[in-house]
């Protein structure tokens, strides 16, 4: 009987546990289903402000493509959700199996005590029952007896009718599972039907983009000559903000073409170190990246190379500092208008084409402080765009990994 009671409250505790469990997980894919459907509407909107140049097509790709991989996210969310439901069925299933046979068995032992009672008593009303005993111990033991029994009666009565309504909401709550099913079934289809509208969209973007291959790789090409222009003008200025931190203390560091780092600088460096993948986005508002780190193949004629990510945003919007740091340099280069390097012991960060800047070299900066706003190109369809790169010392990073999602 013990080792039961043990087993029964095990399973009680552990159905608890999952219960929750699923609870959390359902919420959490709730929120990035919002999330990333918040994030499809910004993306549309940016699609349909697009003018359609051979450069502005490449933005479009870049942003439809971004697209389709947050609608294929979402469909993956949807299929997680639609997954967790089912088990949510098939677990509501078998509580329901279980209750309706605890239930019938509940009512077979009333029955059959009911009818032995009527039985030993041959239809005697409770009073004559008890003065019909031979003693005063029996009538005592009788009267002991019908107590105790109208107790169970009225307990077993209620468990019963407890028993039942339990019954009544699990099979409410699996109707309402059901509709939820379903729901998600007609969302994953949809998404499903868009994702293949976007696909086909992309295809014919990317024969657009071959048939102005000419005009793209000339502007590609103008465009892959100013990145490597900033690149070089990045490394220049970080070189010499090196040599003179060396010559200021004192150093050998410069020659070995390091940083030479104060104890405070040092600290913020390690303290920059530890929030990987915690950094907010160096942008406010909403923003989708269009560019991403590294070497992209856009179509079989069309590549580019990037030191950093693109994050296209509204008009208005605003750069900030991912972490607390120092302003090292705020320059000028064509095709990127205004620049700001923000270090971060032997971190720095880069955030380039902004219209105007709020800061100057030498300014301390905290953590989501604006540092300046993003330039607008009101010639080329309000395309509000910034660049942001992540270097330790001479090393360009990839930022993504270091930012959070």
């Amino acid at each position: 009987m013990i080792k039961k009671t043990l087993f029964i409250a095990v399973c009680f505790f552990s159905l608890l546990i999952t219960t929750a469990q699923t609870s959390k997980k359902r919420s959490e894919l709730e929120r990035l289903k919002r999330a990333t459907q918040e994030m499809i509407e910004e993306t549309n909107k940016m699609l349909s402000d697009t003018k359609k140049s051979a450069l502005q097509y490449l933005n479009q790709l870049s942003v439809l493509g971004e697209e389709i991989k947050m609608r294929k996210s979402l469909i993956s969310t949807l299929n997680e959700e639609v997954t967790l439901i089912e088990r949510e069925q098939a677990r509501t299933n078998r509580e329901i199996a279980q209750l309706q046979e605890s239930l019938k068995e509940k009512k077979e032992k009333y029955a059959v005590a009911m009818q032995g009672l009527y039985n030993k008593r041959s239809g005697v009303d409770d009073m004559l029952f008890i003065l019909s005993a031979q003693s005063v111990g029996q009538s005592y033991r009788r009267m002991r007896y019908l107590q105790e029994y109208s107790s169970w009666r009225k307990e077993q009565a209620i468990a019963i009718a407890e028993q039942q309504a339990d019954l009544t909401r699990k099979r409410e709550e699996l109707d309402r599972k059901k509709k939820e099913r379903n729901t998600l079934l007609a969302e994953r289809r949809n998404e499903t039907h868009s994702l293949q509208q976007k696909e086909s969209t992309q295809k014919s973007m990317v024969s657009e983009l071959e048939k102005k291959k000419k005009s793209l790789q000339a502007e590609l090409k103008k465009q892959q000559q100013q990145a490597r222009e900033f690149d070089r003008e990045i490394q220049r200025l970080i070189e010499e903000e090196a040599r003179k931190a060396a010559k200021q203390k004192d150093s050998k560091a410069a020659t070995k073409g390091g940083y030479a780092m104060n104890k405070q600088e040092s600290a913020l460096s390690g303290s920059f170190e530890k929030n990987k993948g915690k950094l907010p986005y160096p942008i406010n508002g909403s923003y989708i990246i269009v560019g991403r780190f590294g070497r992209q193949q856009h179509s079989r004629y069309v590549e580019t190379i990037n030191n950093g990510i693109d994050l296209q945003t509204k008009p208005g919007a605003e750069a900030r500092a991912v972490f607390d740091g120092v302003v090292s340099r705020v320059f000028i280069v064509p095709g990127y208008n205004s620049s700001v390097i923000v270090r971060h012991g032997n971190y720095l960060t880069v955030y380039s084409n902004l219209r105007e800047v709020y800061v100057k070299a030498g300014d301390t900066v905290k953590t989501r402080q604006s540092i300046g706003k993003i330039f607008t190109d009101t010639e080329n369809g309000n395309l509000t765009k910034m660049q942001f790169q992540l270097w330790k010392e001479t090393t360009k990073l990839n930022p993504e990994p270091w930012l959070a999602r």
